[in-house]
């Protein structure tokens, strides 16, 4: 009998910052660790596969969830751009995935949803997952899609998925609204074993963040998955102060949860 939950798991977006931080973790946790992006990708352990594929080729997302028990989909438009960008990557892209994990019998998917669905909410506003959405961009509505997709496909086809409303994984803070939205590599580690060890998750949405001091998010409706951050921004503080200097409040980096994609004009007119 097998030590893992998932023997194959597919990690999606491995050649992006995120996909590096858990490329070796992930490889741990499974027999066979299947790693895609549209940018080449070498192999790095011994138990990985690797497939270079487009989230917007529907014949190459059908073949890339082959023989797979859990997608970590960390693929598509990472950050604010054109709509035909974010089309592709996040929309025609996401249900590409979900069909082709519909049609191979795929039990989980965790994927990355993010902040900027909820946006344009004040940061005197702690938001939980029951609040409606504001996305903030072209980038935040296509990621309220893919909690919308999710949903559904839970609904009609009882396909399990975990949406992370990752806020601002970085190494470290860089500026002070990430003092409030970080989330550490160590912490996104722990949040996707606590995703995938998790049972009967239906369609469960959480937020990314770590244990920081000043918190924008309440993750109580969440309680199930289990995820118990540990990091804290508040030691990078007298860092980012340093550097950065002190922000007026009424800058738009820190009245929005969205920060400057709230504050930013439409990027096709840009």
């Amino acid at each position: 009998m097998s030590n893992f939950k998932y023997n194959n798991i597919l990690l999606t977006g491995a050649a992006g910052a995120l996909g590096e931080e858990l490329r070796e973790f992930l490889s741990m946790s499974c027999k066979v660790l299947r790693i895609s992006d549209k940018a080449a990708l070498n192999k790095k352990f011994e138990n990985e596969t690797v497939i270079q594929a487009e989230l917007s080729n529907e014949s190459e997302m059908l073949e890339l969830t082959k023989n797979i028990d859990c997608v970590v989909h960390m693929g598509g438009q990472s950050i604010e751009g054109s709509w035909n960008n974010v089309l592709n990557s996040n929309i025609i892209g996401m249900y590409n995935l979900y069909e082709g994990c519909r049609k191979n019998n795929v039990k989980r998917i965790i994927w990355a949803s993010s902040v900027h669905t909820v946006g344009f909410y004040p940061r005197s506003h702690v938001v939980d997952n029951k609040m409606m959405p504001r996305p903030d961009s072209n980038y935040g509505v296509s990621k309220v899609f893919g909690e919308t997709l999710a949903q559904y496909y839970w609904d009609k086809y009882k396909i399990e998925t975990v949406s992370i409303r990752i806020y601002s994984s970085l190494a470290e803070p860089k500026d002070e609204r990430v003092l409030s939205t970080w989330l550490s590599y160590n912490d996104l580690r722990s949040l996707i074993k606590a995703c995938m060890n998790s049972s009967n998750v239906e369609h469960s949405i959480i937020f990314g963040v770590s244990n920081n001091d000043s918190i924008l998010i309440d993750n109580k409706y969440a309680n199930h998955i289990g995820f118990k951050p540990e990091d804290n921004a508040e030691h990078f503080r007298s860092k980012v102060v340093e550097q950065k200097g002190f922000v007026d409040p009424k800058d738009p980096l820190v009245t929005t949860h969205g920060g400057y994609f709230a504050s930013a004009g439409h990027y096709d007119d840009l």
